[in-house]
């Protein structure tokens, strides 16, 4: 296969280094086939993941089925879109009809569902090629456990770390080459958490903007779906599979579905950005390498025409009480009964965090819900009324140590500092991005908000910042 320069800028001297698009316009023209691509990664898999843990259920032969199939499709003439041909993987909590669906949890080892989630059945009909199930942490919540069936994943840039929250495979798998595209939950950041610690790009779209529908719930008011990817590129060409109204979902939202890869090469002149250093600038938690990281990507936004300006939001710890609040409440309803009927049956974290809820009362719910509204409020006219974009943190230090952890939660702020949730609160869409490694190896990023379904522009400044860092072109040891 003769080498070429994909659109990331990576130069393609492996199959798994190919982006999205370089894979499909190679696989279009006959120079690689997707059963080549997938076998390569199955390979990858088998040699790389038992140091990392990152896979719970690898689908070998449903692969190279969606392989052979997408091969046959695209000889033919008859193309599904960007994502065919092209391997995926689905956190674990997506439910794959006649593949086991388990959460992560004793609980459901054993469940084989018998309908695809909405987001399983648009990627299988875009042509996109399942590679297997991704750990996570149980139920999405919990943390890294090791009381469970599956040992949680680990950093592939150093194994004996965090990798960030609960789509914990996706952004492990990602970082190592093992796929390119993996789908995850984000409730509190379970998808800019990973991507942030594992060094990918991790978008959580607007509220609604994709289906939940068949996603095991953590709470249905801040649960969004979205891509974890290796550049911003193959994300804007994920989501345009992914987003799309779904009548079976409540929360799914009837709105236009733009060619979100378009306009990545426009650049940010002319747009007014935001930023917002309160939040982290001056915690104790927060590594001058992050503040470094996010300067250096404002200077380069600012270089390619953006102006930018610091601003002042409500207190974190408001948007952090309200989604804590919602989400405890809700997980609480969706677990009750097997808490009851089977407490043990859950891992010591999981059940500590889940539980704790049982005092909450309704009145709390519903000052969190209102709260909720005014935040979101508050962000629409203060921010998105006058800019076209917010800069902030995504963690506030490097990927700390899994040992780290203690036995009972919560562990030490340090090793949770994620500032991720208020973006859940008010459902405006964020993309995290990394925006280098930390003296000691480990990824650094920001996050990037937006207007509600104006992820284009989001993206547009996420590939202007991935273009300053040269971030893709960087690999984990051994990777």
């Amino acid at each position: 296969m003769a080498e070429r320069a994909p659109t990331t800028g990576v130069t393609a001297t492996a199959p798994h280094e190919l982006s999205v698009a370089e894979a499909g316009r190679l696989l279009r023209g006959g120079e690689l086939s997707s059963v080549e691509l997938t076998d390569h990664l199955l390979e990858r898999i088998a040699e790389i993941d038992p140091r990392i843990d990152s896979f719970v259920t690898v689908t070998a032969d449903r692969a190279r089925r969606d392989a052979e199939r997408a091969d046959r499709e695209l000889a033919a003439g008859f193309d599904r879109g960007p994502m065919h041909g092209i391997p995926y993987a689905l956190k674990d909590i997506f439910d794959t009809k006649d593949i086991r669906t388990t959460s992560h949890s004793r609980l459901m080892v054993d469940h084989v569902p018998r309908e695809d989630s909405e987001a399983e059945a648009r990627l299988r009909e875009g042509g996109g090629v399942l590679l297997g199930k991704l750990a996570t942490h149980e139920f999405a919540l919990g943390g890294p456990s090791t009381e469970l069936p599956f040992p949680p994943a680990r950093n592939p840039w150093h194994t004996d770390h965090f990798t960030g929250a609960s789509s914990s495979g996706a952004g492990a798998a990602v970082a190592a080459g093992l796929v390119r595209v993996a789908v995850g939950s984000d409730t509190s950041g379970s998808v800019r958490g990973p991507a942030c610690l594992c060094g990918t790009v991790g978008l959580k779209p607007t509220y609604g903007l994709v289906s939940r529908r068949g996603a095991f719930p953590l709470s249905y008011a801040l649960d969004h779906i979205g891509p974890l990817a290796w550049t911003v590129e193959d994300a804007a060409l994920a989501l345009n599979v992914l987003a799309g109204h779904d009548p079976c979902d409540p929360g799914s939202a009837e709105v236009a579905v733009p060619d979100y890869a378009r306009g990545l090469g426009a650049g940010v002149r002319g747009l007014r950005i935001a930023y917002a250093p309160g939040w982290f600038a001056d915690d104790p938690v927060t590594s001058p390498e992050v503040s470094a990281g996010i300067a250096r990507a404002l200077d380069a936004l600012r270089e390619d025409g953006a102006s930018v300006t610091e601003v002042g939001l409500p207190p974190y710890a408001r948007f952090n009480a309200c989604g804590r609040v919602i989400m405890a409440a809700e997980a609480f309803a969706v677990h009750e009964k097997e808490l009851r009927r089977r407490p043990a049956a859950f891992a010591r974290f999981t059940f500590q965090r889940i539980a704790a809820a049982a005092g909450l009362g309704a009145a709390d719910l519903v000052q969190a819900y209102r709260l909720r509204q005014e935040l979101a409020d508050t962000l629409q006219r203060e921010v998105f009324g006058r800019y076209d974009l917010l800069v902030t943190a995504t963690g506030l230090a490097p990927a700390p140590r899994l040992d780290a952890f203690p036995e009972d939660w919560p562990p030490a702020r340090e090793l949770t500092a994620m500032q991720t949730v208020p973006f859940n609160v008010t459902g405006h869409p964020a993309l995290a991005l990394p925006t280098g490694l930390s003296g000691g190896g480990l990824p650094l990023g920001l996050q990037i908000v937006g207007r509600f379904f104006d992820e284009e522009t989001v993206l547009r400044a996420g590939a202007v910042v991935e273009r300053s860092t040269g971030h893709p072109l960087v690999r984990p040891p051994g990777c």
